[in-house]
């Protein structure tokens, strides 16, 4: 059961609270290899790793080799325990360079690519991909040849085209079909709303692994309700505790002028189903800037009982996703 990397979200706090609430693997947000190369600040930081989030990896995306491989052995010295490479992220900024989802049109500058990485790499190398360019050109199946060819680990595939963005549903007969013919591990992803579907979907033999994204930020507790219904005892987590601990791990490591915006960002996505969530979602946009006030009211708001009261939704609040 892996997290999914998200940008802006999968940060060192987030990834942490995930490990401690069930999730066996964890990806690092997308990181730019060329903002590596001019020495950025805020892009080496996103390289932080913690030693209570292995395993975990880190995410790059680019299309020069040189500069990519340089960047992959960067996050290995961080202390990655992989480093994956993004080939899905179907945003303007991103592909518009070349880079993300746009890459799937180029399989053999990919090749390039993923050969010179490889070739420097002693952590394993691996990508993640959507299922083609557009409906005219699903070539998932020619990726995934591509890459084990050139001694990628495994490959994650969310499976809608870059043209759908997070429209239509994914394509889960694909990843089957990728599954039951790729030399490779298979991770699928893309509208995995619930752990029922989520272990579905394993038990099926659709993948070798699934990878939930959203979903973790609907439901906080979606990675331990995996594992119960895989036949791993877990205990009940109050959401207090929770909410509680987020909010420690932001203010720990997070830079004191983006704390709140944090906060508050994931304490709104908890609150996905609850009846009165728009109001608090109003409220709380409308706090001011200080941690303990934030968590005081989500705290009010986002209690055992009202999670009970929770409806099943769609995960339509985060249709700007990189992956």
């Amino acid at each position: 059961f892996f997290l999914a990397p998200m940008a802006g979200i999968t940060d060192l706090p987030f990834r942490l609270l995930m490990r401690e609430l069930g999730a066996e693997v964890v990806v690092s947000e997308l990181i730019s290899a060329e903002g590596f190369a001019h020495g950025s600040h805020k892009t080496r930081a996103m390289m932080r790793i913690h030693e209570d989030e292995h395993p975990v990896g880190l995410q790059i995306f680019g299309t020069d080799p040189h500069k990519m491989a340089e960047a992959a052995l960067c996050c290995e010295d961080a202390g990655a325990d992989f480093v994956d490479i993004n080939f899905g992220c179907p945003v303007p900024k991103v592909v518009s360079c070349g880079a993300g989802s746009a890459m799937l049109r180029q399989p053999v500058q990919m090749a390039r690519l993923l050969e010179a990485m490889r070739a420097r790499l002693s952590v394993p190398l691996t990508i993640k991909i959507r299922s083609g360019w557009d409906s005219g050109s699903i070539n998932a199946s020619e990726i995934v040849r591509v890459a084990a060819a050139c001694g990628v680990a495994w490959v994650s595939v969310h499976a809608r085209t870059r043209e759908q963005g997070y429209s239509g549903l994914a394509d889960w007969e694909l990843i089957r079909g990728l599954h039951g013919d790729s030399p490779i591990p298979i991770i699928g992803n893309g509208d995995l709303a619930s752990a029922e579907l989520s272990v579905e979907r394993l038990r099926l033999g659709f993948c070798h692994a699934v990878m939930l994204g959203r979903a973790a930020l609907a439901n906080p507790f979606v990675f331990l309700e995996c594992r119960k219904l895989m036949g791993e005892p877990r205990s009940p987590v109050p959401i207090r505790r929770v909410l509680e601990r987020y909010s420690e791990l932001v203010l720990r490591h997070t830079h004191p002028l983006v704390a709140h915006t944090k906060l508050k960002k994931l304490f709104v996505w908890y609150a996905s189903g609850i009846p009165g969530k728009g109001l608090f979602r109003h409220s709380m946009f409308a706090l001011g800037n200080e941690p303990d006030k934030i968590l005081a009211f989500a705290l009010d708001f986002l209690t055992d009982e009202n999670l009970s009261r929770r409806t099943a939704g769609d995960l339509s609040f985060l249709k700007g996703g990189h992956g």
